[in-house]
């Protein structure tokens, strides 16, 4: 029973606001206000001009519209820009959804309600400035339903392994259900932030910062070698768990990764004896081939017979020609080789 009433509260249908011209209702209502205004004014010229009293009710009717009706309707006057809402409420119920934009008449005793606009101090996503629109969705609670971009804070998380890395993400994300977003949460952006958080932290710990050896480079998924993987399994995460606040993730990519501080220096000593062995092992892996090269040639061109111990030592020489770090210094040798 009570999972059966749980997502029925999650499944908050969203329903459009029932509205009117704005333009015409701001027309009609002023020329209606200023017809109250000149009949008080009759009348007051009426009482003043002769000893006959007209009726109290034109008087009453004036009065009414003038200080109460008209601003009334007034009240019920909004203006939406494109890609804008407002979530409405009236007398503590859901009324519907006003979407833009345009000039529009609503009725005048609704509220419209957004618990994001509630936190001025928001959290992690309002220190970093990146959700658009925030500033005038504060003021007016107005619910954007642009395109979003989300970028919390860094955090340290383990790895596969278990180092610490500092990692950071970027997320596109918009409202996708407005009475979701305001109804299922207490505040949508800050359940977004929290939720991102989670969701980076559980497909952290499944990969490696980096593949250990180069031989493992092309079957070993890693943080940093596997981006495009990454990407789609943080979207899939965090929209799996933002789906109940009426939210849609776009797109979630890793602005920063890093090894932590207190262990940066020795995983650059082992990212530095990796390239060093690969590039020792592409170096003699060329010096060989270039010295069966230089033998084949020799050979095929009968410049000069070798025997074995001969060959013997002009590979080594020539190994140690090709294979030093270090300029090598010649030596003439005058006499017979023999």
């Amino acid at each position: 029973m009570n999972a059966a009433q749980n997502s029925a509260e999650n499944n908050i249908a969203e329903k459009p606001a029932f509205s009117a011209g704005g333009m015409a209702i701001l027309l009609v209502n002023t020329l209606l206000t200023l017809a109250a205004v000149a009949l008080i004014i009759w009348w007051a010229k009426v009482v003043a001009d002769s000893n006959s009293k007209p009726s109290n009710v034109t008087l009453i009717l004036g009065v009414l519209y003038s200080s109460i009706l008209g601003p009334i309707v007034y009240k019920g006057l909004k203006i939406l820009r494109p890609r804008e809402t407002l979530v409405l409420m009236l007398f503590g119920k859901y009324y519907g959804t006003l979407t833009g934009p345009g000039f529009f008449w609503v009725n005048p005793f609704v509220q419209a309600f957004n618990p994001a606009s509630m936190d001025t101090t928001t959290g992690s996503v309002g220190e970093t400035g990146e959700t658009s629109g925030s500033e005038r969705g504060k003021k007016s609670k107005i619910i954007s339903l642009k395109a979003m971009t989300l970028n919390n804070d860094k955090q340290k998380v383990n790895d596969q392994l278990g180092n610490p890395i500092i990692i950071g993400i970027a997320v596109v994300w918009r409202v996708a259900n407005t009475a979701k977003a305001v109804f299922n949460v207490d505040n949508f952006t800050e359940f977004l932030s929290i939720q991102c958080d989670a969701a980076l932290r559980n497909i952290v710990r499944l990969y490696p910062y980096d593949n250990a050896s180069s031989e493992d480079a092309d079957n070993e998924k890693s943080l940093r070698g596997s981006s495009e993987e990454i990407s789609r399994k943080l979207s899939e995460e965090i929209l799996g768990k933002v789906a109940v606040a009426g939210l849609e993730i776009l797109e979630a990519r890793i602005t920063h990764l890093s090894y932590a501080p207190e262990i940066a220096a020795a995983m650059l000593q082992r990212q530095q004896a990796a390239a060093i062995i690969d590039a020792r092992q592409m170096i003699v892996d060329g010096a060989v081939s270039m010295v069966e090269m230089a033998l084949n040639k020799l050979d095929d061109k009968n410049i000069v017979c070798l025997d074995e111990e001969r060959k013997a030592a002009m590979v080594s020489n020539l190994l140690v020609v090709l294979c030093s770090n270090k300029d090598t210094q010649p030596v003439v040798n005058s006499g017979s080789i023999y």
